[in-house]
């Protein structure tokens, strides 16, 4: 199985770091649904801005608490280092 890690940016122009197995459906999540984090659902609408594959939990659940670590500075650093 595929698991992801993904930054949003935020209505309110914050960033936020999640995993999930199906990226496609978590996106509307946090957008449309009450499943959605709480974080995100009253900071709607949210748009996907990054993300990487792993193939096993452990390994995105390892990468999404590093980036969750970093100041913001480092995190749009790293969206627009992986822009093209």
């Amino acid at each position: 199985m595929i698991f992801f890690v993904y930054i949003l940016k935020c209505a309110d122009d914050s960033l936020y770091v999640g995993c999930t197995n199906d990226l496609e459906t978590r996106l509307k999540e946090h957008n449309q649904s009450r499943r959605g984090a709480h974080y995100t659902k009253i900071r709607r609408p949210v748009v996907l801005i990054y993300s990487e594959k792993f193939d096993n939990l452990n390994m995105a659940r390892g990468r999404e608490a590093e980036i969750k670590g970093w100041r913001r500075e480092k995190k749009v650093e790293l969206v627009q280092k992986n822009k093209q």
